[in-house]
């Protein structure tokens, strides 16, 4: 019986892919039901290339973008000009406020919000010399322009009495911790005259010339009674710790709220514009640079 030829090649092709082809298969697992390879799908055409010019350009308006979303509702930097923080900020300081820590409104438990507390060394907008206006006629001194650097004595509700170096609320006299010094008004921090350790619960230094002033201040006769005053709702009575040479809520009144800017948090950069100057603006930069109070915490 004559038999037709086999090609040996087909036949043995032919029975490898039987046994694929009729049992299990990955491939045909995830290309069942109509869904193609992802090998076929083809790529999406790219848009146009960007030029150099065009990303610096975005990059630059998202970083002023968020520079200033920053600075009006994060921080903020202020230089202090005067001396009346001296010797806790000295004149010179360029601080980071906290804007955030006092928003105004309802605060979720998880955010580093909360009221403005005794103690505190708040930055505000100056509100204006009610008792003598002819005061704020000076350029470096308007109100809701020049911003102020003060802290925080008395809280709404707070009963605010002072006599001589002692600051009273509510009947207590404030654990502060005093020391003498003299103030040359040269811009330079101020000459300590006795610094005593401090006492248990005095937690900020003030800084008193060592003889007494019994200075009637004009809020206590514009708004006090017997010598006394209350804080009124939404407002803040505040000293700078250079006592004898600030200009604070004992001259033109309370602080308030919606003029408070934030909590001072540290100093970025200290510059001593009391040294003498070489003429060099690099020179001076790095030679009068307070380069220890870099980072210095305010409080």
């Amino acid at each position: 019986m004559k038999r037709n030829p086999v090609n040996t090649r087909t036949s043995e092709t032919s029975s490898q892919q039987t046994p694929t082809e009729s049992g299990f298969s990955v491939r045909r697992f995830f290309t069942r039901n109509g869904h193609k390879n992802r090998e076929e799908i083809e790529a999406r055409p790219k848009g146009p290339h960007k030029s150099v010019v065009r990303e610096y350009f975005e990059s630059a308006v998202v970083t002023v973008v968020m520079a200033l979303f920053g600075m009006t509702f994060i921080v903020q930097a202020v230089k202090v000009p005067t001396g009346s923080m001296q010797n806790t900020i000295t004149i010179g300081d360029h601080l980071l406020v906290n804007k955030f820590i006092f928003a105004p409104g309802q605060s979720a438990p998880f955010l580093p919000q909360r009221e403005i507390r005794r103690g505190d060394i708040i930055v505000f907008k100056y509100p204006g010399n009610k008792y003598d206006p002819r005061r704020d006629d000076r350029p470096d001194n308007k109100p809701i322009i020049t911003n102020y650097v003060k802290r925080v004595i008395g809280t709404p509700g707070d009963r605010i009495k002072i006599e001589g170096h002692d600051v009273i609320v509510n009947g207590q006299v404030l654990p502060e911790h005093r020391i003498e010094a003299n103030d040359h008004n040269d811009k330079a921090p101020l000459e300590i005259v006795n610094d005593p350790p401090p006492k248990l619960g005095e937690t900020y230094d003030v800084y008193w010339r060592p003889e007494p002033d019994d200075n009637e201040y004009p809020i206590f006769k514009h708004e006090g009674k017997g010598g006394e005053l209350i804080v009124p709702p939404g407002s803040y009575f505040v000293m700078g710790d250079n006592r004898d040479n600030s200009e604070d809520s004992r001259y033109w009144g309370f602080v308030p709220r919606d003029l408070v800017i934030g909590r001072a948090m540290f100093v970025y950069w200290s510059y001593d514009e009391s040294a003498p100057s070489s003429g060099n603006f690099l020179v001076d930069f790095f030679a009068n640079t307070r380069w220890s109070r870099t980072g210095a915490m305010v409080k």
